[in-house]
């Protein structure tokens, strides 16, 4: 039993792995360190960066677990074309990742109707 549980320990860390955040760790969404967080009334959208990638999701405030939505996230980077994710989710839409390089990014999401646009950030 303590020896399943060393096992599990050790596999957890060794996912989590060095230069990864705590967020990650637990959300698993994207990979890299949380940049920003944009918030608006029905959610937010996290933003990861890592390797010249940037990797966005649209998490919902939980009024209604469960309760399915609309929910889109985009990330762009300058001169590129976006990564989009679309659809009806209970809490989360993306993870959508870009190769930005040393580029900027418009990150924008939306769900149930309100959203947020970053204008170009990380730049």
């Amino acid at each position: 039993m303590l020896g399943t549980a060393v096992l599990a320990a050790a596999v957890l860390l060794a996912l989590a792995g060095p230069g990864t955040s705590s967020a990650q760790a637990v959300d698993g969404f994207c990979a890299g360190r949380k940049v920003r967080t944009l918030p608006f009334s029905t959610g937010r959208v996290d933003v990861f960066k890592s390797r010249g990638y940037v990797c966005a999701v649209a998490v919902a405030v939980a009024k209604r677990t469960g309760a399915r939505k609309s929910m889109s996230v985009s990330v762009k980077a300058r001169g590129g074309r976006p990564a989009r994710d679309k659809g009806h989710y209970s809490h989360h839409a993306g993870p959508v990742t870009v190769h930005a390089g040393h580029r900027c990014v418009w990150v924008k999401g939306n769900i149930s109707g309100r959203g947020v646009s970053s204008g170009w950030i990380l730049c």
